[in-house]
């Protein structure tokens, strides 16, 4: 070794001033890998950058062969330097050629050099790089030498990321950082929307990375912590749970984490090193991130990602900035990219400004999608790390039909998807002007076509899509969007609203399916093995009689005069049903009694969506005034497939004989007893699918605002007796088939439907 390491502050210091020099990428580079080496006491310190097509190719040595600049590459994996990069972790070795990975490039004359550091260049989490020091004699590099490397990586990564490096790239091998990136992921909501990107939560841009006065940056960052942490106390004491979306665990995961010792000690040494209390925060949260996306254990990705929001908490406790984004901020043609998000945020929002939603996390049934779709927002999630991957104001295409994204599209990629949205829009366009078409078959069959809503702009969509009805209000959404219990008072406008703009069109209100996945902001979560088989919808409100009475009693002083639909969702038994129709009876005559105006009428129905009803369809059908398939629930329960399990998704199909079979048993007994019956699940949006449930005979389904033209358009050119011959047909050749859909695809696709 030759002398004492100087220390990170000085180094620092020197880098700063670098940066500031009006001079040509490459020689800054040079001049900084000498500054590195000089510091580090090192003989060698190299910078390599991750490129577009996934090579790392050295920018810059201090101490290798010059020649080897631009010219030695390897893949991530490959060698000591790519198994960094795979890893995103440092590496620290005292005889390098003796690690199993190590690759010998004869052009770099690396062989003379025992020791051996290198460090991942990250940010945000995303790799851009690896940064190495080597010297001849073997030995293990300090603590200390590891934490000033990796503060001085965060520097460099900022000089990549600024594109600035992108003048050196030869012809064709463009650097990582700004590359064009086409992801797949989970559509949650149809449609294409093309725009740039606003960051949900706009992440902290850090401009200064190098402190002045380290103490005093210290001092700032403990009264960030503190501050932060009062507020979490805040929050939980006062009991606004709802703040951000988030629910009690969360919070108080949170508030554990801001006391967590390993946390604040990295968050202080890097601190130490000279860095601003806001680089240490982002340096530590970008190291977090690249292990938990390369993290498979659930429990710890959870843990890394607690530590990540907290991160984000803090930066803006430092900035003194909002976590969130003011709505009225919002540009036109925006695309919003978010870790995660509750349905009131995304509502928040001006929606003629709003042209998709990218998420890291969330499920097709989750409430940001319902929400979503009731908006006519395309929607892709589990997109992963999708917030560090994008830069605010990138360009960005959202399908929400296939689950892709892309991410700075290339050009040919721009103008396809612009001619796909000019299609679609002339698509619509033809839809628009079926409006006052009614959907009958060519042979003479009226499909009745419903809405399914829950939000007070849905109702617009019953006029411009000149739909029947709606088929499916979910009540719901109005006790999610909101941070405390809905007043009698506000759930009464609320019905009221929906059947005047209903305008004597038919109105089903399901009661309350909360529970499971639907875990309300002020309700407390109960632990349970399988939430979607445990204490959800009609079995909380007949528990709880006191929250399905003050419904039952909305519903009602909002009907009068009109006429009322209630329809009880997740029903297992007869008995359940009769104990919910005690209680509207029992509301209907508190009404008389107290001379209350009254609905012209009220039918009671039932969600069949638990298989146990499969058994019990005759004696139901005698009970209830209507029935209604919840397909989504149905399905997942007769397959015993979570429908929001990735794994699980192509476990079960509607077309599947035995679903088929358990619809048709569905729709013959509502015939034999001579009651209305539809559909109101996913299923009845799709073609395919909609053709299969119009064949066994349902003529009432409800479906989604963009999913009513399509349909209607199939509709007006589908020959029903044809296509029933056809169903019956599959399903004699398809006893043991896992699905009839190749059949109905083809069969629908020869006559002009698809």
């Amino acid at each position: 070794m030759r002398g004492v390491p100087a220390g990170p502050r000085i180094l620092l210091k020197r880098l700063r001033e670098v940066m500031a020099e009006p001079i040509n990428a490459q020689l800054r580079l040079d001049k900084i890998v000498r500054l590195i080496a000089g510091n580090m006491v090192a003989e060698v310190c190299s910078l390599y950058v991750m490129r577009a097509d996934s090579m790392l190719e050295l920018f810059a040595s201090e101490g290798l062969a010059r020649e080897a600049v631009h010219m030695t590459t390897m893949h991530a994996g490959e060698g000591l330097v790519g198994l960094i990069a795979q890893r995103a972790e440092p590496l620290n070795l005292a005889n390098a050629q003796a690690h199993p990975a190590f690759s010998y490039k004869p052009e770099t004359g690396e062989e003379i050099y025992q020791s051996f550091l290198g460090v991942p260049v990250l940010r945000q989490g995303v790799m851009l790089g690896v940064l190495v020091v080597q010297n001849r004699a073997s030995r293990l590099y300090t603590e200390e030498e590891i934490e000033a490397l990796l503060t001085t990586a965060m520097v460099l990564a900022e000089i990549i990321s600024s594109g600035e490096l992108q003048s050196l790239a030869r012809p064709g091998t463009d650097i990582a950082v700004r590359r064009p990136l086409d992801l797949s992921g989970l559509a949650l909501a149809e449609g294409v929307g093309l725009g740039h990107v606003v960051l949900h939560q706009p992440r902290v841009v850090v401009q200064n990375l190098i402190a002045d006065d380290p103490a005093q940056e210290k001092q700032r960052l403990e009264a960030a912590l503190n501050a932060l942490r009062a507020s979490l106390d805040h929050m939980l004491e006062r009991g606004d749970l709802a703040h951000g979306g988030e629910h009690r665990e969360v919070l108080e995961a949170f508030r554990m984490f801001a006391d967590d010792r390993g946390w604040t000690r990295r968050l202080t040494e890097a601190v130490m090193t000279g860095l601003t209390a806001e680089a240490a925060v982002e340096r530590v949260q970008s190291d977090n991130r690249a292990r938990m996306m390369r993290q498979t254990d659930a429990y710890l990705r959870e843990r890394l990602h607690d530590l990540d929001e907290l991160a984000d908490r803090l930066l803006n406790q430092l900035q003194g900035r909002s976590m969130t984004r003011l709505a009225g901020e919002l540009p036109d043609n925006a695309i919003l990219v978010a870790r995660s998000m509750g349905p009131a945020a995304l509502l928040d929002y001006d929606r003629s400004r709003l042209r998709g939603l990218v998420l890291e996390e969330g499920g097709a049934q989750s409430h940001i999608a319902i929400v979503a779709r009731a908006m006519g927002i395309p929607v892709v999630s589990m997109i992963e790390n999708a917030v560090g991957l994008v830069e605010p104001g990138d360009e960005i295409i959202v399908d929400g039909t296939t689950g892709l994204i892309h991410i700075r599209p290339q050009p040919d990629i721009l103008n396809t998807y612009r001619e796909k949205a000019r299609l679609r829009a002339d698509r619509q366009a033809k839809f628009r002007s079926l409006r006052d078409v009614k959907a009958v078959t060519k042979d003479g069959a009226e499909i009745h076509l419903h809405l399914n809503a829950g939000l007070i702009f849905d109702l617009q969509n019953v006029v411009d899509t000149g739909a029947d009805g709606i088929g499916l209000f979910r009540t719901e959404l109005q006790f999610m969007v909101t941070d405390r219990l809905p007043s009698l008072a506000e759930q009464t406008a609320l019905y009221r609203s929906v059947l005047e703009a209903a305008d004597g069109r038919p109105v089903v209100f399901r009661t309350l399916d909360i529970g499971g996945d639907k875990i309300l902001p002020y309700m407390a979560k109960a632990e349970e093995e399988n939430p979607a088989l445990g204490w959800r919808a009609i079995r909380i409100g007949l528990d709880r009689p006191g929250l399905l009475r003050a419904q039952v009693r909305a519903l009602l002083r909002a009907a009068a005069g009109y006429d009322l639909k209630i329809m009880f969702p997740m029903v297992a038994t007869i008995d359940e049903f009769q104990r919910a129709r005690a209680i509207v009876h029992r509301e209907q005559a508190f009404m008389e009694r107290f001379g209350r105006d009254k609905p012209r009428s009220v039918q009671l129905g039932v969600m069949v969506e638990v298989p146990s009803l499969l058994f019990a369809l005759d004696a139901l059908a005698r009970e209830v005034d209507f029935m209604s398939v919840g397909s989504n629930d149905l399905l997942q329960f007769l397959f015993a497939a979570d429908r929001d399990h990735p794994q699980m998704a192509g476990r079960y199909d509607a077309c599947n004989p035995a679903a088929i079979r358990a619809l048709r048993m569905i729709v013959e007994a509502a015939d034999r007893a001579q009651i209305p019956v539809s559909v109101c699940g996913e299923l009845a949006g799709r073609p395919v699918d909609a053709l299969m449930l119009m064949a066994l005979g349902y003529r009432h389904l409800s479906m989604s605002p963009l999913s009513v033209g399509p349909i209607k358009a199939m509709v007006l050119d589908l020959d029903l007796g044809a296509l029933q011959q056809r169903v019956t047909q599959a399903l004699e050749a398809s006893e043991t088939e896992a699905t009839i859909r190749p059949a109905l695809e083809q069969w629908a696709h020869q006559h002009g439907l698809l």
